[in-house]
């Protein structure tokens, strides 16, 4: 999948279930830290998680929830795990 595509969708899965408001996916930073910058708490990265799995029918590993720090990673990560499907 266009890296591209898959960093906007993910921005766009965020702002969404996370109820940002003055930003869209083209203007979501890829490299911001979620956790530290934004706030983002462990309900809140888990339900973006249940999201992405469901959309991209991958598992994503409560293990791995630690490198899941940036829009960017996120894609990342959901990129490797769909090329091993």
């Amino acid at each position: 999948m266009a890296e591209k595509k898959l960093i906007l969708r993910v921005a766009e899965i965020l702002i969404d279930e996370l109820k940002l408001e003055d930003v869209t996916p083209e203007t979501f930073d890829p490299e911001v830290d979620l956790i530290d910058e934004l706030g983002i708490d462990s309900m809140d990265l888990t339900t973006v998680v249940l999201v992405l799995q469901d959309e991209y029918g991958v598992t994503i590993d409560e293990d791995d929830y630690p490198k899941l720090k940036t829009v960017r990673l996120i894609a990342e990560y959901i990129d490797e795990k769909l090329k091993e499907l």
